[in-house]
């Protein structure tokens, strides 16, 4: 059933995540010496400079996408190579570092709001509310941070390979980034229909390691299971103190 708080509430969890996203990209390559996002008036907090109209929808609906890279020149760093690997992780990692604070919040608000009688309706809503995006936060910060460290261009993991790989074969692989974008997308949007069609096979039905397998075939559920386990364990942390 469409519930518009719910869908408000999810848009609103996107745009301060996605601005928080960039805006540390931004700040970690500012800090290291480069100022082309800074000069490209990226380093702010304001979510309309870095909105991917896709991504966007993909993280209103799927709770996992993307925003417009932020511009990095790595040639104004002192070590190229290290400053912008640190530059790629700091926007996953303050998603994460987000996700593990609003668990928190998330689990101490719940455990003061459980068995409480509230005065009226409008305060139950409220509260209700509250709940629905302290708990909207964390899960679309989870699912930005983990879909982001794919090793996949144009994601933030993807800018780890210049680490590990030659130039020359980093910069190989970074040529298509466009393409692999779109198969990414395709792969996000249309695997779950492919799984099943496979699924749907009778002797894939019949076996458990291939209907399992078939799993591979749509990301938005292999990301379900990361983000699912990583949130679990955030939370349970937090039910510690409890």
């Amino acid at each position: 059933m469409f519930d518009p708080a719910e869908l408000i509430l999810t848009a609103l969890a996107v745009l301060i995540t996605l601005a928080i996203h960039e805006y540390s990209h931004a700040y970690a390559a500012y800090k290291l010496g480069d100022d082309t996002a800074k000069n490209f008036g990226r380093l702010t907090l304001n979510p309309i400079k870095h909105i991917d109209p896709i991504g966007a929808l993909c993280m209103l609906f799927f709770h996992v996408g993307w925003a417009k890279p932020v511009p990095i020149n790595a040639r104004n760093f002192k070590n190229p190579k290290r400053d912008f690997a640190i530059s790629a992780l700091a926007g996953p990692l303050s998603n994460l570092i987000l996700a593990f604070v609003f668990s928190g919040i998330y689990v101490f608000v719940w455990n003061i709001f459980f068995g409480m009688e509230f005065e009226s309706e409008m305060h139950l809503t409220l509260a209700q509310n509250l709940l629905l995006f302290l708990s909207l936060f964390f899960s679309v910060n989870v699912g930005l941070g983990i879909f982001n460290l794919l090793p996949i261009p144009p994601f933030d993991g993807s800018r780890l390979l210049n680490v590990i790989f030659p130039p020359k074969i980093y910069f190989g692989i970074m040529k298509y980034e466009r393409q692999i974008y779109f198969c990414v997308l395709g792969w996000l949007l249309l695997g779950d229909y492919a799984a099943m069609g496979i699924r749907s096979l009778p002797f894939v039905a019949s076996s458990p390691l291939l209907y399992n397998l078939a799993g591979i075939l749509s990301l938005s559920d292999m990301l379900g299971y990361a983000i699912g386990f990583i949130a679990d364990k955030m939370i349970d942390f937090w039910l510690l103190f409890i």
